[in-house]
């Protein structure tokens, strides 16, 4: 059984205060920050993890929030995994070549402000534009190690629920800067596509919420909507307890960086992790 690497993923961030409203979130969320670099040794492992990260209330807000983090990560000795940072889902590689397949949660977005309890995005600034709620995904990914520093990634989200809320396919590589017993740095640059209902959905107005909220009228097509840029520090302290920072920045194109909701094109991310593995 070859080991199995958990390479850069793009995914939600999932937050909150209290266990009991993160949990039926947390067994499916995908976690974009922070960006877990590690490699799993053979066996089954339990990872638990809290800290903190700091993301815009929604993309494209000129606001940030701070939320509470927590992770729960099981992963079996055949590649099978339950994870708030990748879902529910399967993942192996063969030689220099990765994959996985998972359900995991897209977070919604509310036109109000919501506090640190909340997996939702949300902005008073968006009054009027009401609710997207929440969608299941199915969450599938591959990877390829070019060298031993340079790897390259993609994967798809597609909504099993909520299909209107649309498809998005982020691209990218992932290159270990430097590389040592207890510490790792990572960076990670990243693009997204989305399709034409992805885009409407986070970016476009349509006409009853332009009347509702008094945004114009806008129509976001498909394409890429994001470059985003991260850089990731794990450091282990032992064999069981490990600290993991990232820090990065999101610059939206296209027709989300010309949305009228958009207040910031350029928007920074942050998160502090620690973790234990039983």
């Amino acid at each position: 059984m070859r080991n199995i690497k958990l390479r850069h993923k793009f995914p939600l961030s999932l937050s909150g205060r209290s266990l009991k409203k993160m949990l039926p979130g947390a067994v499916l969320a995908l976690l974009a920050a922070p960006i877990l670099a590690a490699e799993q040794e053979p066996g089954n492992a339990l990872t638990l993890g809290g800290g903190a990260n700091v993301t815009p209330r929604y993309s494209g807000a000129d606001k940030s929030r701070v939320t509470t983090a927590l992770m729960l990560d099981y992963t079996m000795a055949n590649g099978f995994f339950v994870s708030t940072t990748r879902g529910i889902g399967y993942g192996n590689n063969i030689g220099k070549f990765d994959y996985n397949a998972a359900l995991s949660y897209r977070a919604g977005r509310k036109d109000r402000d919501v506090d640190s309890d909340s997996i939702s995005d949300g902005s008073d600034y968006l009054r009027g534009m009401g609710v997207v709620k929440g969608s299941a995904l199915g969450v599938l990914g591959v990877g390829y190690g070019v060298t031993d520093w340079l790897n390259l990634q993609l994967q798809a989200e597609v909504p099993v629920s909520e299909r209107s809320n649309g498809a998005a396919l982020h691209f990218g590589i992932n290159s270990p800067l430097y590389t040592s017993s207890n510490n790792s740095v990572t960076l990670a640059l990243t693009g997204s596509w989305g399709t034409e209902k992805y885009m409407q959905t986070y970016y476009g107005v349509s006409a009853s919420q332009s009347a509702a909220s008094g945004f114009t009228r806008y129509d976001a097509g498909a394409g890429i909507y994001a470059w985003s840029t991260n850089l990731n520090w794990t450091h282990k302290f032992n064999q069981d307890w490990s600290v993991v920072a990232a820090a990065g920045v999101t610059q939206l194109t296209g027709d989300a960086r010309n949305s009228p909701i958009v207040q910031r094109k350029t928007s920074p991310t942050g998160s502090l992790l620690v973790t234990y593995r039983f």
